[in-house]
């Protein structure tokens, strides 16, 4: 059973949803822009209270004045917002890909409120390298799956989406390059057939201008806060070079690696995500 909840902050509804029982983790989706149901994880629930987010510009929260207020500072006060009104002492706190990077934001800037920390498929850097490395990405899956049905189309809704101005679109170009996030997708496309139906994206969040590049590396040494680190081996875009990044520089960090999975292992491999968060969680 999943209970739905409205607060008002910077006069603004904040809508966040809560299933589950145990220890509270609050759940921040990326994109920005990706509807918090994309990171639904029932096996959780049976262990943890999870309260996930729907960020500022999606599902029935807020929309900001400006498109260019979408930052991370934003989404920074937002969160710090809801942990706050849930009242706990200190949550856990799960984000993936972009959420990840603000999770990591609030680490660093309310250590005293996090009792653990889950770095999904994220990194600690983007700019100039970030994508480099994001595109080659993109290059190596058009050359492995040449031939497959629809391989060419991926890309070509990858790109579109990278430009979309409005939800309709991103939602229809992000649903045709899902299979970019996964390892095995016509392998398993009819397994992932009820997923992908399921994707809502909102255009505005994409188009938030940041003051400067995101960049924690030299600061995650101050990360005090337990944190599993968590990466598809096979993610094009927030891979195990960038979690091993975060591994090396939180101290005391775990690092799992998802052999089959890419983007989305909460997806293609649930009972090993699930198991290394729960043992997280659970040490």
């Amino acid at each position: 059973m999943i209970s739905t909840h409205q607060i008002d902050i910077d006069g603004l509804p904040q809508v966040y949803h809560v299933a589950g029982s145990g220890p509270v983790c609050v759940v921040h989706s990326g994109g920005p822009g990706i509807g918090w149901e994309s990171l639904r994880m029932p096996a959780l629930e049976q262990h943890l209270t999870m309260v996930y987010l729907e960020p500022i510009g999606t599902g029935d929260s807020g929309r900001l004045a400006q498109v260019r207020d979408y930052r991370l500072d934003t989404y920074l006060r937002f969160l710090n917002g809801v942990v706050a009104h849930l009242g706990d002492e200190r949550v856990f706190l799960l984000g993936h890909s972009h959420g990840g990077f603000v999770v990591q934001r609030f680490a660093l800037a309310h250590p005293d409120r996090v009792a653990g920390l889950v770095l999904y498929d994220t990194s600690p850097v983007t700019g100039e390298e970030f994508w480099a490395a994001a595109m080659e990405g993109v290059a190596a899956f058009q050359k492995r799956h040449a031939g497959q049905p629809g391989a060419e189309d991926v890309v070509k809704a990858f790109q579109e989406a990278l430009q979309a101005v409005d939800d309709a679109t991103l939602t229809a170009a992000f649903a045709r390059f899902i299979p970019l996030y996964l390892h095995d997708y016509w392998g398993r496309r009819d397994e992932f057939a009820g997923y992908i139906a399921g994707i809502r994206a909102w255009a505005d969040p994409q188009h938030g201008e940041e003051p400067e590049r995101f960049d924690v590396r030299a600061r995650l040494g101050e990360i005090t806060a337990p944190t599993l680190v968590v990466a598809g081996r096979h993610d094009f875009i927030c891979g195990v070079r960038w979690a091993g990044m975060l591994h090396h520089g939180i101290p005391g960090s775990r690092l799992v690696v998802l052999e089959n999975s890419g983007h989305l292992g909460h997806l293609e491999e649930p009972a090993e995500f699930r198991r290394a968060v729960v043992g997280f969680v659970s040490g």
